[in-house]
């Protein structure tokens, strides 16, 4: 009778049981993406197996320093600055060039091959291990960026005639075993993580939060908005965000009577 008696206290409400359910799933999220992680430190740290017969695999193309400033007093401080800011290209000959559509036919051009130009981001890591006597040899530019519509500070280095383009075989001396275990099991963890729900609560439960689409604008004053000159707007609100005398002037600007 006593067991009959609580047996009513014990069942949960529609609520508490949809809540349960929700954590349960969480903690399941959090407990693969957690798996993810581990297998993906797993995948990048193995180790490397050196081949009996090396072979090539194309050219690859980077700078040097040159010979002239080898043999000055500078030689080690210009190798630092090139280490910081060297590219690789890699082709398939020496010439690396590529295709390109010219007067409806394709021709072969070269591929033009620049200095690293460093990021803010760099710039003030100390990671990055930049001195302040080379500091002295970049300069700060700001560069427009077409897809984010925004201009990034980049430094680029004044002095790029020290050093030259220097081609050499690439050859592949080293490979990396596969896992097919851990391959076949880190796949399925991602194919799992990377649905649109899941990746949605992975975004807000663990890399801190959802972020709404105004977040960190700034609210833009209606004298320098884009939208000033086309909307519709009554002598009242004018004269209210104008000075007098640049009312008149606006007025006849767009033809309008006092």
């Amino acid at each position: 009778m006593e067991d009959d008696n609580l047996l009513p206290f014990r069942l949960r409400s529609l609520r508490s049981r949809k809540r349960i359910i929700k954590k349960d799933q969480e903690k399941q999220i959090r407990k693969k993406h957690v798996r993810s992680e581990k297998l993906w430190h797993l995948k990048r740290n193995i180790s490397l197996v050196p081949l009996d017969k090396p072979y090539q695999k194309g050219f690859v193309r980077f700078f040097a320093v040159r010979e002239d400033i080898k043999a000055g007093a500078d030689r080690e401080f210009f190798e630092a600055i090139l280490e910081k800011i060297n590219t690789r290209m890699y082709s398939e000959n020496r010439k690396f060039t590529k295709k390109k559509k010219r007067r409806g036919r394709k021709i072969q051009v070269e591929r033009i091959q620049h200095l690293e130009r460093l990021s803010l981001t760099k710039w003030l890591d100390p990671k990055t291990g930049i001195t302040d006597r080379e500091k002295q040899y970049f300069m700060k530019k700001e560069e427009y960026d077409p897809y984010r519509k925004r201009y990034n500070t980049v430094y680029e280095f004044t002095e790029p005639w020290r050093f030259v383009l220097k081609v050499i075989p690439y050859m592949i001396t080293h490979y990396k075993p596969l896992d097919s275990g851990l391959e076949k099991e880190y796949d399925a963890l991602y194919a799992y993580l990377d649905r649109h729900k899941i990746a949605g609560l992975v975004i807000k439960k663990i890399y801190g939060g959802s972020r709404k689409w105004n977040d960190g604008k700034q609210e833009t004053h209606l004298m320098t908005s884009k939208k000033y000159f086309t909307c519709k707007m009554s002598a009242t609100e004018i004269a209210e965000n104008l000075d007098d005398g640049n009312v008149r002037n606006y007025l006849n600007l767009h033809s309008w009577e006092i």
